[in-house]
């Protein structure tokens, strides 16, 4: 593809970089950590330097084309990782560089075409490089998972754009994991907090308080009695106060 071309210069530098002897593969990552979990539209391609498909030379990192190989549009070469499609899943390492312009528009994975094919549930043809009984597609939407980052550029994060540059840069701050919840694992429960016993002081006070107030009701009613008896009209407040107090 043309941007896979021009790059093609810088790319063999940075292969070397990454080293020669260095096995490409592709990993499905399931007992590995999981450092990134996103979602994306993901494409297809196969360069194998026949120019075919419009490509002039060998995938970025310098790995022949295989299955298993993508390209990013931003991630360190030769991170690795899977994808998930209507539950299938499928490793990937980014051995490229792409998709360029469709990256703009929110295709930020291009999967080699085997791969894609299995995903499907079509077939690669040798002979137009392309995907067969698949209904003709040749977007679909993914799940992906990033189980190691490549030492080299690229940002180490959620993709980006091609057009950002953010293949070149070098990043020494990758994503922050995502914290995993097992499936089946529930939030401990919150126990209620034990009842405090009452010391025994505090319980012989409340009862003598007790006793204060039956006694007060009890002069209340000794006060009343007396006002219907002497009259409520010649009984003075500082009287009542004083039968009250008894």
């Amino acid at each position: 593809m043309s941007v896979r071309s021009a790059m093609l210069t810088a790319a063999v530098v940075g292969a070397i970089s990454i080293g020669a002897g260095t096995a490409a593969h592709a990993d499905s990552g399931s007992d590995k950590k999981v450092l990134l979990k996103g979602k994306t539209t993901a494409s297809y391609f196969w360069d194998d330097s026949s120019g075919r498909a419009g490509d002039t030379g060998l995938p970025a990192s310098g790995k022949p084309m295989q299955k298993g190989l993508a390209a990013s549009p931003s991630w360190p070469l030769m991170t690795e990782g899977y994808v998930v499609y209507k539950g299938k899943k499928m490793p990937f390492f980014v051995g490229d560089r792409g998709p360029g312009v469709p990256s703009s528009s929110g295709v930020m994975l291009d999967l080699d075409a085997k791969t894609f094919a299995a995903l499907t549930g079509g077939r690669f043809n040798s002979s137009t490089l392309g995907v067969d009984g698949n209904g003709g597609a040749g977007h679909i939407k993914i799940d992906y998972v990033i189980t190691k980052w490549g030492s080299g550029p690229g940002k180490k994060n959620y993709p980006q754009p091609f057009s950002t540059g953010a293949y070149a840069v070098v990043d020494h701050n990758p994503a922050k994991p995502p914290k995993i919840v097992a499936e089946g694992d529930k939030p401990a429960a919150v126990k209620p907090a034990p009842a405090k016993a009452v010391p025994v002081a505090a319980k012989k006070a409340d009862k003598a308080e007790e006793k204060v107030v039956e006694s007060n009701a009890i002069g209340g009613a000794a006060a009343a009695v007396a006002l219907a008896m002497f009259g409520g009209s010649t009984v003075g407040r500082d009287r009542i106060r004083k039968l009250v107090r008894r």
